[in-house]
């Protein structure tokens, strides 16, 4: 996967989440694809310049992967 599939993928989970659940879907965005972009050397920063959300989020998707070696997501 490359910066701009995961930018879509980040911005498709921002805008599905239920209202006020916008943040924990960028969370969980930072768990399930922590090892992607770990292993491709991505940084934050560039998937949500990709996604077209706040910069700021960068910070929250951080948070996601480091949580990603606490947590499994639900199906």
């Amino acid at each position: 996967m490359n910066i701009t599939e995961l930018g879509k993928i980040l911005k498709e989970m921002y805008d599905k989440a239920p209202h006020g659940h916008q943040v924990a879907n960028i969370h969980l965005f930072g768990v399930k694809y922590a090892s992607v972009i770990q292993r491709n050397h991505l940084k934050p920063s560039d998937i949500v310049a990709a996604s077209g959300l706040n910069p700021s989020y960068a910070s929250e998707v951080s948070k996601g992967m480091k949580l990603s070696e606490y947590v499994v997501p639900k199906n």
